[in-house]
């Protein structure tokens, strides 16, 4: 018989409860589990969500205040938190949710000792390191999403500039999910071609200098341009989270730039960054030693000093 999978969503806000939605309407988990400590919320989430289950497939949602509702998870998405407001770092949060988690991970843990645990809530990168140390569990069974987002909002941006679909765009940002990110612009590609050989139709090259430079602050800047206007980001991070869920649910290997604590890659030890890595049912199998230019590189390890200080500050 099918053994059914069962995600775990933990924090039933604007992110978890657009995770859980997205991850029932694309069916990346045959049980979706929603949790939060406000018992009103995530009851009026899980019904909401509920109400819409039998117009989206075969996946069920469920879900409440106690944490054992998790119990028997093969993955579970933190997306707990305090949320990030206008003005406000990544980095600026770490102090407070990091606190939250480390009273919760071991709980999760306990509860679910097989499963892959994958952090949403921010600093995402700080707290993959001190939740792995927390969850002391294999390696590449905790990491974050990264800036698989970010990724996702670079290649709409080329798209859009090249005129073609964003399914034909190939790159990723690399680094931080924050402020010290970067566009792996060396190993762009556009339908298979090197992103600054591509051409329009009238033989013109969109992707100048100039608009790398656009794009790369575009991507930036775009979760605080969406905060500023609505509060909080949700849509694109949720429907981010329910793509990694199915990369691990289905054992995939798929490449996606997902952030995991690093062993000596591009010579970095101790903090949890984005590079392509290997992810499948045992959580990152490996990071990917991708090409790296001399500047991509310095900007890599410009992006771990700013990590390591921030873990530091938190040990």
């Amino acid at each position: 018989m099918h053994r059914r999978s069962k995600l775990s969503v933990i924090g039933a806000g604007s992110v978890g409860s657009s995770l859980a939605y997205a991850s029932l309407i694309r069916g990346s988990a045959d049980e979706v589990v929603l949790q939060d400590i406000n018992a009103a919320l995530v009851d009026a989430e899980v019904l909401d969500i509920a109400h819409g289950a039998p117009l989206a497939g075969r996946s069920t949602i469920g879900g409440g205040a106690d944490i054992e509702v998790t119990e028997g998870s093969d993955v579970i998405v933190v997306t707990a938190g305090a949320k990030q407001r206008p003005g406000q770092t990544r980095l600026d949060l770490a102090g407070v949710n990091a606190r939250i988690l480390d009273g919760m991970i071991p709980r999760l843990v306990e509860l679910s000792p097989d499963a892959v645990i994958v952090l949403v809530t921010n600093p995402c990168d700080v707290l993959t390191v001190l939740a792995a140390e927390r969850a002391d569990l294999p390696a590449g069974r905790v990491f974050s999403s990264g800036t698989v987002l970010d990724s996702s909002r670079l290649r709409n941006a080329i798209a859009r500039h090249t005129e073609v679909p964003s399914s034909e765009v190939q790159a990723v940002v690399l680094g931080e999910h924050g402020d010290s990110a970067f566009s792996h612009w060396s190993q762009a590609t556009v339908a298979g071609v090197p992103v600054e050989e591509w051409r329009l139709s009238d033989g013109s090259a969109p992707v100048t200098p100039a608009l790398r430079d656009a794009i790369d602050h575009e991507v930036v800047t775009a979760a605080y341009r969406v905060i500023e206007g609505k509060g909080a980001t949700n849509y694109a991070i949720g429907l981010s989270g329910a793509r990694i869920v199915e990369a691990v649910l289905h054992d995939e290997g798929a490449v996606l730039p997902v952030s995991s604590p690093l062993d000596g890659v591009h010579g970095i030890t101790g903090v949890a960054l984005s590079l392509p890595s290997v992810v499948g049912a045992s959580g990152v199998a490996r990071v990917v030693d991708v090409a790296l230019t001399d500047d991509e590189l310095d900007r890599l390890h410009r992006s771990a000093g700013a990590i390591a200080d921030a873990v530091d500050a938190l040990h």
